[in-house]
């Protein structure tokens, strides 16, 4: 059974970071995508940016490039979303996702995590 659990989000002041965690369980990723994904209240849930698990390779959208970056970390089954200069506007719940197919950076995705919140406050 797939598990994809995150952590990290929490609270913080414009300007400040937070390193989101993805642990990922139940299978090998090892083919896989493994995506963060936002959404913020009213809006539609977006791509942040993607991974290859297999090489590290990734994909940032447009809006996210030079502030985030994607990693992982083949030993701890874990994926991360460091969060730098951030933004009231980058007030979202944060998802972690697993595409087995791997055949795009937008997907589609076959396994969601929980979430986790993230509030910048002004």
């Amino acid at each position: 059974q797939v598990q994809l659990v995150e952590s990290g989000g929490g609270l913080v002041q414009a300007g400040g970071s937070l390193r989101l965690s993805c642990a990922a369980s139940g299978r090998s990723f090892s083919s896989y995508n493994m995506g963060w994904f936002r959404q913020a209240p009213g809006k539609e849930r977006e791509l942040v940016a993607s991974i290859k698990w297999s090489d590290g390779r990734s994909y940032y959208a447009d809006s996210f490039k030079g502030r985030f970056t994607i990693s992982r970390d083949s030993a701890k089954n874990t994926v991360y979303l460091q969060m730098n200069s951030l933004k009231p506007e980058d007030t979202a719940v944060y998802y972690c996702a697993a595409d087995a197919y791997a055949s795009t950076w937008y997907g589609p995705y076959d396994y969601w995590g929980q979430g986790t919140q993230v509030t910048v406050s002004s």
